[in-house]
């Protein structure tokens, strides 16, 4: 069983204005409307290779109904908790000008429906995986992580978290099997600039030292790096392409890795996968499928 956690999934509202001016009616010249949430992210490109999960995490509202509808078109299994304060959050992504958002708040969240959520994972056991993906709304306590990972601690289960800050290194004396900081996450943490993979590699297993097993490292166009538990150490540069739509990247080399992992047990092919999958998505207007990813693993695991 494969579950993903997102306690603040969004709808995201994607669009492309052309000459965009500020202050002035501005129109469309392109327009999508996606479900949205890292966790989500990850179930979604799991799904698109092949590998069945269950979306979990807090919707609200007629947003909530629309994102709980839209993965059931996508063939992703979720069990959404429904809250009644607030709605499910819109996210405004303008692409015509890079990195520009606007994210909702979502809704709040009450304590009764945090011990349900955690009631459902506690049906996991060994060889499951839990995916922990993304920040936590502000109506829940902080320590979320913490308390799901000690949880769960001793029963067997491959948690894998994705998140910042005090987030991830808190959980690290659970030792979760896989974190994934980008390289200005892992800089945040030891307070230092990263810019290549040789630089990353001391602090990558810096966060071992701290609990992680596995640290997977993306460097945006200067690849990724992986740190194994057995002391193995895997860089690569990205492929080749052309970037179109970063966000869910990162996401997307999580799903890969996993997927990669769970096939084979071996470090250098989830490597490969997850590299493989996180470059097909940036390259795309859409999630990374099982064809683009496989096209560019070729290409990843031909390359020096």
């Amino acid at each position: 069983m494969i579950c993903t956690v997102t306690f603040n999934p969004s709808l995201d509202y994607i669009v492309d204005v052309k000459d965009f001016k500020l202050g002035l009616t501005n129109r469309t010249s392109s327009e999508k409307l996606l479900p949205g949430g890292k966790g989500i992210n990850v179930s979604i490109v799991l799904r698109n290779l092949g590998i069945p999960s269950t979306a979990l995490g807090f919707t609200a509202g007629f947003t909530g109904d629309e994102i709980i509808r839209r993965l059931q078109e996508m063939g992703v299994d979720s069990e959404f908790i429904p809250v009644e304060n607030g709605i499910s959050r819109i996210n405004l992504k303008l692409k015509s000008i890079d990195g520009t958002e606007i994210n909702g708040a979502g809704p709040e969240i009450a304590p009764e429906k945090v011990e349900e959520l955690i009631k459902k994972l506690d049906r996991l056991g060994e060889g499951d995986v839990l995916v922990l993906a993304g920040s936590i709304p502000a109506s829940m306590p902080d320590n979320m992580y913490e308390k799901i990972m000690e949880r769960l601690s001793g029963r067997g289960v491959a948690t894998v978290v994705d998140a910042t800050g005090k987030l991830l290194v808190k959980v690290l004396k659970y030792h979760p099997f896989l974190v994934k900081p980008n390289h200005h996450e892992l800089g945040e943490i030891f307070g230092v600039r990263i810019y290549t993979g040789e630089e990353a590699i001391p602090y990558g297993k810096k966060l071992q030292e701290m609990g992680a097993r596995n640290v997977l490292i993306s460097m945006a166009g200067e690849g990724a790096v992986l740190i194994t538990e057995n002391g193995e150490v895997y860089q690569k540069p990205a492929p080749q392409g052309r970037l179109v739509n970063a966000v869910g990247a990162g996401d997307s080399m999580v799903a890969g890795f996993m997927a990669g992992w769970m096939e084979t047990q071996d470090y250098r092919h989830a490597f490969y996968m997850g590299l493989a999958a996180g470059s097909a998505s940036a390259f795309s207007e859409n999630l990374a499928t099982r064809d683009e990813t496989a096209e560019i693993y070729r290409q990843v695991a031909e390359s020096r």
